[in-house]
């Protein structure tokens, strides 16, 4: 199983000198994997009808991919992991080409999670149709995969169309592994046909249980094989277990989930050094 830490994005701060300090210390602590959140655009909490989004204008986003490149250069070993970029939003060919960078420049360390995301004002904002976003994403992942494994692509798809170009550089790994975010039975058919993973929401064990189940079985309708899937599950400071950390990560061992994420936001951490002492008392505990 990989360990890895969820990138405080709300709380970090724009002091890149404490983006250092965070990437240093958690690849240090030997954690497998930093996985990073995305959003672009924030709404108003007070425009006009409100707003009830898990996010708003009021919280720090770094911009994903610029991120990672800078974190790729502060690190020699950790994967580095979109969790997740909201595919539907952005256009698929630039996309192709920032993740193909940061792969080259991190020596082939990227796990591009990709989803469809929740926010319309987003969508709006970023000039993309959020009613379809869903019926979108399958090909984006057909046009990555192409530009990612051959110098020059031709490509005519229902919304893409590529006339015999291609990126340069390409990434170090062809394809670089695509895992997919989601919940609903929609998107665990749609990474079970497509996908390299899922990337999960924290979510009750019985739950989990039960969607590994059902995702494992749609991979075998796939004709794939489920032991290739990889599992990315979440446990977060502000949600401690009733048994231990130890407990609870070979509790999900049991599930054969592959990667577990430790999230530090939301646990009334006033600053940088507390959130990564809890991840090192997380990483002391499940000693993985």
């Amino acid at each position: 199983m990989k360990i890895g830490a969820v990138f405080p994005q709300t709380e970090i701060g724009s002091d890149p000198a404490n983006i250092r300090r965070y990437a240093e210390a958690v690849e240090e602590m030997g954690f497998d994997y930093i996985l990073v959140y995305d959003h672009v655009l924030g709404a108003n909490p007070d425009r006009p009808g409100g707003w009830s989004g898990r996010y708003n204008s009021g919280h720090m986003f770094h911009e994903i991919f610029v991120l990672l490149g800078y974190l790729a250069a502060l690190t020699r070993n950790v994967q580095l992991v979109t969790g997740i970029v909201i595919l539907p939003q952005r256009q698929t060919a630039l996309v192709a080409k920032q993740a193909a960078e940061v792969d080259v420049l991190s020596g082939g360390r990227l796990r591009l999670g990709v989803g469809i995301g929740w926010n319309e004002i987003e969508y709006i904002g970023l000039g993309e149709n959020f009613r379809n976003r869903g019926k979108r994403v399958e090909e984006q992942v057909t046009v990555l995969r192409e530009l990612w494994t051959k110098p020059h692509v031709t490509f005519n798809g229902e919304r893409h169309t590529i006339p015999d170009a291609g990126l340069n550089p390409l990434p170090v790994q062809r394809p670089i592994p695509v895992w997919f975010g989601g919940m609903s039975d929609a998107a665990l058919r749609r990474m079970a046909r497509i996908g390299d993973g899922w990337i999960a929401n924290p979510i009750p064990y019985e739950r989990l249980q039960a969607s590994l189940e059902a995702l494992r079985g749609y991979v075998e309708q796939a004709g794939r094989d489920p032991k290739q899937f990889g599992v990315d599950f979440r446990l977060n400071a502000n949600q401690p277990p009733a048994n231990s950390w130890a407990e609870e990560v070979e509790r999900l061992d049991k599930l054969n989930v592959t990667h577990v994420c430790f999230g530090t936001m939301d646990a009334g951490f006033t600053d940088l050094d507390q959130h990564l002492e809890a991840l090192r008392k997380f990483k002391a505990e499940v000693k993985a």
